[in-house]
């Protein structure tokens, strides 16, 4: 036969054959195990979540009661089981589909080797799990955290292309090498706004553990004066009372250096004008070994220089396509989609803004409501008529600004916005007390009606807000103040001085550190005058000031006299403020000669007597003598016949029966603030039609119990606070009027009560339904704010306009009141000290508005503990807003 292949086989070796044995049996052991695997991995997971239950619970222990803060370990051991619960779930859901292949793995290879992999994963887990369980036992699991300090503070809604500046600027901050930061840029450009977003990234910092341990934000603006920059700093880091505000400059420099040489801090000044010394506030040098940073904003690209910062940082304008965006959302889509050329012609409004963000969300905000083009084209003529190719600030953004003005209908609304820009940069601008210079000035008619007047004055408030012209403004308190931008400010004052036509008639030089009159060339121009805050001494000079309206000299604490002179020559003037001048204890006879005075504000000053002259003021409208604690004498008040407000709270000389006698002679008289301390006095006052009519706060001190056992208030129209202290009254009760409709006390808004041992309940607030502050202090009988027994005669819910509740030292207290109530406004519940048998608070789940947060802040654990809630619901919706807060008593 041919050639004939011998194919050979060599069998393989007993070795190789036995290792290819063992993994085809390791791997059939992942299939034939998957039931009893799946089984003890379900046991797993529920030992896990047991074990990580227990946990949470001593986790939860330490954070709430000690105070503590979980260990970084308990966090990476947390995440892990969170994870491995995610996959058990994604593993599980397939299990009856993998059990069911398990049970036709004879139907082919494929199936198999899916059961197999499935098998793998699920022993694979198996292991992860038990091994995370061995691992959930710690013998410690929080530590004492670091005592982070730093306040989120408040954004606009509508932030646009910041994002760029901010990356850049965080990044640059959180650069080794970088010790002090400077945001430099115009007016208005939005350096608030971006040290704003920073300051919220760091607060979000301190929980972290390589975060910091301090933010500070500190607004300087205008006159640098350390001692109230160290005031600020010491509120943050914990400095504060009477012996803080004792101590010198240099020795509050030593303690804020000792405190901070401690601490990982960041420094955040805002709006500063000049160099700020660091040392003398008593500020650690900054360096890359205490990761201690500073950031401030300026104007000034020399402050930059002169703080040390080489590569200061501009805020820039918006490019068009940011700046369109905001306009966009300022203005609102509904306007925009009124006409289908209105987005054209808006486009070239933006554009006159000039991607300034203060101009973009004015105009935006005040075009907002024009809905035709007419409206529209006339805008774009106006803004192109006062700011096309400005050279400067003054030239690019003050005529845009002033279109917003210019829209403002009539003139006395001009007139009172102006007026705003006679306060320091960045104050607080009580409503009440610009109404009250409105009125006076002539700007509002208050001859009529007092409360008419105020109405006005609140709807122009409300306008210029609106037309975002002011601000509202305190933090804790936003009703009651506004603030004017200081850009704003600006536009006002170069609009007040007839486009700088005339830049003498309007001198506001208020918080710039002056210790005298300042120079003017023309005296006889000068229609209003402010010297608010600044430090001058003596007032000597004698000028002719035929057209001077209004002179605010207030907080000059330096100020120790004021010549006769320089009242002589004030004819027109109306308003005259010397509050807070608390070195000036003399007033000349000459202020008889200001004929036209309608104004006169001597409140918080140390002025000994008042001048016999005074009496002739035949004009005076307002008189606010409240705080005078140096006063000797005060008669002939019935001779101010025009006298329509009079302010006596806190008043050293209290008000006696000839007084009350005098104020009756007043016609005119329609507002009357009043501190009584005598029985027959609060009698006579309370049996006055007259007075009782103008009463808006009262106080009543010091009256013993035998004096007045039951004190019976009438109906009091238009009374907004009262205040009770140191009284042996055993009940207040409210004379009752058959024949009126209308709540007794419709307008009180604030009571405090304290020291009031013999009160058993406060009842009569049901009377008060505008009620929005109740602060109860010190009273150590008082049992119930409401009595169910003495409320059963009157039908109504309490407290629907509560804002603020206060109950301090009540060691009697059971009861607010014996059922839930509504609080649709309440944002806070404040219980300190002995204030244990309060155990409930008037609250279910649905007290409050879904979203809305209450804060109840207690003094003490053992009350929060012992507090009983209604039912689970409401726990579950109030117990995660208490928060322990201790005040220093």
């Amino acid at each position: 036969m041919g050639n004939c292949v011998s194919l050979q086989i060599q069998a393989p070796c007993e070795e190789v054959l036995n290792h290819l044995g063992s993994c085809f049996c390791s791997k059939i052991k992942y299939i034939q195990n998957l039931k009893r695997n799946l089984v003890a991995l379900e046991t797993a997971m529920e030992d896990l979540k047991a074990v990580r239950s227990d946990l949470l619970r001593k986790v939860h222990a330490a954070e709430e009661g000690g105070g503590l803060q979980r260990l970084h370990q308990i966090k990476v051991w947390l995440e892990r089981v969170k994870t491995i619960e995610s996959k058990f779930n994604g593993l599980y859901s397939t299990r009856d589909v993998e059990l069911e292949r398990l049970c036709f793995s004879g139907a082919g290879p494929k199936n198999l080797r899916l059961s197999y992999l499935y098998g793998k994963r699920v022993l694979k887990m198996l292991n992860t799990v038990e091994d995370l369980i061995s691992k959930g036992f710690f013998d410690e699991v929080a530590s004492p955290a670091a005592r982070a300090v730093g306040e989120e503070r408040p954004l606009t809604p509508t932030v646009v292309g910041q994002e760029t500046v901010l990356e850049k600027a965080w990044n640059h901050l959180m650069d080794d090498e970088t010790k002090i930061m400077g945001l430099y840029g115009m007016g208005g450009v939005g350096k608030t706004t971006l040290l704003t977003q920073i300051n919220n990234k760091l607060v979000d910092l301190c929980d972290t553990h390589d975060g910091v341990e301090i933010v500070i934000w500190v607004v300087v603006s205008g006159d640098i004066q350390i001692h109230k920059i160290q005031h600020r700093i010491g509120n943050k880091i914990g400095y504060k009372g009477v012996e803080w505000k004792k101590k010198k400059e240099n020795q509050k420099a030593l303690e804020i250096f000792n405190f901070l040489s401690k601490k990982r801090f960041v420094l955040l000044l805002d709006d500063i004008w000049r160099k700020v010394d660091l040392t003398e506030i008593g500020i650690p040098n900054p360096t890359s070994q205490n990761g201690c940073k500073i950031v401030f904003t300026t104007r000034s690209l020399g402050v930059c220089t002169s703080m040390g910062v080489h590569e200061p940082m501009e805020v820039q304008c918006l490019t068009t396509t940011d700046a369109w965006d905001l306009f966009k959302k300022k203005v609102g889509q509904n306007t925009l989609e009124r006409h289908p050329d209105i987005p054209k012609i808006a486009r070239k409004v933006a554009g006159a803004c000039r991607g300034l963000p203060l101009a973009l969300n004015v105009i935006g905000e005040t075009m907002s409501c024009k809905k035709t083009t007419q409206e529209w084209y006339h805008a774009v003529d106006v803004l192109k008529t006062y700011a096309a190719d400005f050279s400067d600030v003054k030239e690019k953004i003050l005529p845009i600004l002033k279109y917003s003005y210019d829209n403002l209908e009539g003139d006395n609304v001009k007139s009172c916005f102006l007026y705003c820009s006679l306060f320091p940069e960045d104050a607080l601008i009580d409503k009440e007390r610009i109404i009250d210079f409105w009125i006076c000035e002539g700007f509002i008619d208050g001859y009529e009606s007092k409360e008419r007047a105020v109405n006005q004055g609140y709807e122009i408030l409300g306008t210029l807000v609106c037309a975002s012209l002011l601000q509202e403004g305190g933090k804790y308190d936003n009703k009651s103040y506004v603030r004017m931008h200081d850009v704003v400010r600006e536009m006002a004052l170069w609009i007040a001085s007839d486009l700088e036509k005339h830049k003498g008639s309007y001198i506001v030089r208020a918080g710039v550190g002056l210790n005298e009159v300042p120079k003017v060339q023309n005296w006889q121009l000068v229609t209003r005058m402010s010297l608010v805050n600044n430090k001058i001494k003596e007032i000597h000079e004698s000028h002719k000031c035929p057209k001077l309206t209004t002179l605010l000299l207030q907080n000059n604490r330096c100020l120790v006299s004021i010549s006769g002179e320089f009242f002589r020559s004030m004819p027109r003037l109306v308003v005259l403020d010397l509050s807070w001048n608390v070195n000036l204890k003399v007033l000349p006879e000459q202020i008889s000669e200001l004929v036209s005075l309608r104004y006169l504000d001597l409140s918080e000053s140390n002025i000994v007597s008042l001048p016999v002259g005074l009496q002739k003021l035949k004009r005076l409208m307002h008189l606010n003598l409240e705080s005078m604690l140096c006063l000797e004498g005060f008669s002939g008040i019935s001779n101010l016949s025009s006298l329509k407000t009079l302010k006596l709270l806190n008043f050293i000389m209290w008000p006696t029966m000839s007084l009350l006698e005098e104020l009756e002679r007043l016609e005119h008289l329609e507002v009357l603030t009043v501190e009584i301390t005598s029985s027959s006095v609060l009698k006579q006052l309370l049996c006055s039609h007259r007075l009782v009519r103008c009463l808006q706060k009262l106080s009543i001190k010091y009256i013993e119990e035998e004096s007045v056992r039951v004190l019976t208030l009438p109906s009091i129209q238009d009374l907004r606070e009262v205040f009770i202290g140191g009284c042996g009254i055993r009940e207040i009760m409210i004379e009752r009027n058959t024949m009126l409709i209308s709540p007794c006390l419709p307008h009180l808004s604030k009571v405090l009560i304290a020291g009031c041992n013999g009160l058993k309940d406060l009842t009569w607030l049901l009377f008060a339904p505008n009620l929005t502050h109740l602060s109860v202090w010190n009273s150590s009988q008082l049992e119930e704010i409401i009595s169910l027994e003495n409320a059963a005669t009157v039908d109504t819910v309490p407290f629907r306009k509560l804002e603020y509740l206060h109950l301090w030292d009540l060691p009697e207290l059971v009861s607010i009141y014996w059922s839930p109530l509504p609080f649709p406004y309440l944002n806070l519940i404040n219980v300190q000290n002995d204030c244990q048998k309060l155990r409930k608070l008037p609250l279910d789940s649905q007290s409050c508005i879904a979203g809305e947060e209450l804060v109840i802040e207690y003094g003490d654990e053992e009350w929060k503990e012992k507090v009983e809630w209604g039912d689970e619901a409401t726990r579950l919706r109030f117990l995660p807003s208490c928060k322990l807060v201790l005040y220093d008593v």
